[in-house]
């Protein structure tokens, strides 16, 4: 596990996974030791595309009896990579739910307020962040005409604008 962590040549990288999952099959652990081992060598030992090929080449040439026990953490390693992304996948449908829903909550308020939103405006609402719809829906209380949702809009942008730069000067 150890050596996962290590600075490997790029051209070893894929036959030292292998080689890790050999030695770990061959170990015979218990279920949750083996995940614990097998999830530090994945996670610290990361393979790019190609480097993933020749990895699934070199399980290709493993014996039969060790090319099934390594298959199995393999598979493990897809299970919980599926599983987490199933997770992640359910927090982001939430929160572009949460946000589609502040967006057309704040787009109805409005119009009931002001009459017809033109498109732009539309847009740039719909442009949002949910932090940025929370804080619009409470000023939005003290706006007395589009004029000043037109001026909120325009400084809420600068201000977006000012930290991607920021970030990317960073």
């Amino acid at each position: 596990a150890l050596m996962s962590k290590r600075n490997i040549a790029t051209e070893d990288r894929p036959r030292v996974k292998v080689e890790c999952l050999r030695l770990l099959a061959t170990l015979r652990l218990d279920p949750a030791r083996m995940q614990l081992i097998s999830g530090f060598v994945d996670s610290y030992l990361k393979l790019n595309e190609s480097e993933n090929r020749l990895f699934v080449e070199q399980i290709a040439t493993i014996k039969p009896e060790e090319k099934e026990e390594v298959m199995q953490i393999v598979t493990s390693w897809m299970e919980e990579g599926i599983e987490i992304g199933r997770q992640e996948g359910r927090q982001e449908g939430r929160q572009e739910g949460r946000q589609e829903s502040l967006v057309q909550l704040i787009l109805r308020q409005l119009a009931w307020r002001f009459g017809q939103l033109a498109p732009d405006i539309e847009e740039r609402i719909s442009g949002l962040n949910i932090s940025q719809l929370e804080v619009l829906g409470l000023e939005m209380l003290a706006f007395e005409n589009l004029d000043n949702l037109r001026v909120w809009l325009t400084k809420i942008e600068q201000k977006t604008d000012e930290l991607d730069s920021d970030r990317a000067e960073d």
